[in-house]
């Protein structure tokens, strides 16, 4: 067995498990066809509901985050629909990519990484094309650590031409407000290893009555992440296939502590903290990718690594003889950034070790502020 001391994880997912969630996790097994996991599912799910704020249809997938984007893709449209895709990083992109897997016929919207998505880019787009079906937003962009203007953009997509809004809401729900009904967001998909602080492995979807209508006639191919089989099993207290027990009980432990503390709250903790993390950020003489701070996400900063660093170095250092976990940055901008995630399970000294550590090592590989 690999022991692994313990770190200050910063990655913006997976996030640090506490400790009483990582306990409850070894409860004994059960029979997850049997009254004990119809309690447990049926309680988690109406709690879900109340951290997503919405009424709506709500399923637990056991998959990754992108197990429930591409559920929302394919229980909604069809091969050969018009989709608009706005981007401004690598999710984005990803988003893009995983329906064009699926044949649709994709409008790329893209955006300067490190800017907010525009919704009069958008509003413009879908002027331009009344056949566009479905629009899909990342609402927090990680690999740029940026938060887009999701309610703006809901307000054009809905309240103007009335499409079909699917959002990659996974490092974000449970973090920053994203009131699904309020905001009338048609599929709000995300996943169990940043907000909800347990381990990788669960999903969250939601369904609103108008994806249910669009999926009477979507006729993209599905079997694991069919939402009308869910359904008819959710009904019983079940799920289709096999479920992640383990990670049912965390599930369950974290959203009463989240529920507890008030969602809220929650927002505001996360707010203060990566507030805390951009000040500090800036009086080390490092710059923000974002270009404006008014989008700076609440749950990751991305850093720009300054000319004559090594971020490898900077990152190994950092782990090697701090047991602090930064992130690097992804696609095209690898080797140009490091982030540092500070959502679900964060403190305020979590932070302050991290600026600490950069304060000691930055000198180490050649950085000096001006």
């Amino acid at each position: 067995m690999v022991n692994i001391p313990k770190q200050n994880l910063r990655t913006p997912g997976p996030t640090p498990v506490p400790s009483d969630i990582v306990e409850a996790m070894s409860n004994p097994m059960i029979d997850h066809r049997g009254p004990e996991f119809l309690e447990i599912i049926t309680a988690a799910t109406e709690q879900l509901k109340q951290v997503f704020m919405t009424t709506n249809d709500l399923f637990i997938l056991t998959a990754s985050g992108t197990g429930a984007l591409e559920a929302a893709i394919v229980n909604t449209l069809s091969p050969g629909d018009k989709v608009l895709s706005a981007s401004a990083g690598s999710f984005g992109d990803r988003f893009t990519e995983m329906v064009e897997t699926y044949g649709a016929d994709v409008q790329r919207l893209n955006f300067e990484w490190g800017s907010p998505i525009e919704p009069d880019a958008i509003r413009s787009a879908l002027q331009a094309e009344p056949g566009i079906k479905a629009v899909l937003v990342t609402h927090n962009e990680t690999s740029t650590g940026v938060t887009h203007p999701l309610q703006a953009i809901a307000e054009v997509v809905k309240g103007e031409f009335q499409k079909l809004l699917l959002v990659d809401a996974v490092s974000s729900l449970a973090c920053v407000p994203l009131p699904v009904d309020g905001w009338n967001c048609d599929v709000v998909a995300t996943a169990s290893q940043k907000g909800f602080m347990i381990p990788p492995g669960l999903a969250f979807i939601t369904m609103s009555k108008t994806a249910w209508e669009a999926a009477e006639t979507a006729t993209m191919p599905r079997y694991y992440f069919d939402l009308k089989a869910a359904s008819r099993f959710l009904e019983r207290g079940q799920t289709p296939f096999t479920p992640n027990v383990a990670l049912m009980y965390g599930l369950s432990l974290a959203l009463d502590k989240l529920l507890e503390e008030g969602m809220e709250n929650v927002f505001e903790r996360h707010a203060r903290i990566s507030q805390l993390t951009r000040d500090g950020i800036k009086d080390l003489g490092l710059e923000l990718l974002v270009s404006d701070e008014t989008y700076a996400s609440n749950t990751v900063t991305a850093i720009k690594i300054p000319d004559g660093v090594d971020g490898s170095m900077l990152r190994n250092l950092a782990h090697n003889e701090h047991n602090l976990v930064l992130a690097g940055g992804q696609g095209k901008l690898t080797g140009h950034i490091f982030r540092i995630g500070h959502l679900g399970h964060v403190t305020r000294e979590d932070i302050e070790e991290v600026l600490e550590t950069l304060r000691i090592i930055l000198p180490k590989v050649g950085f000096r502020a001006g």
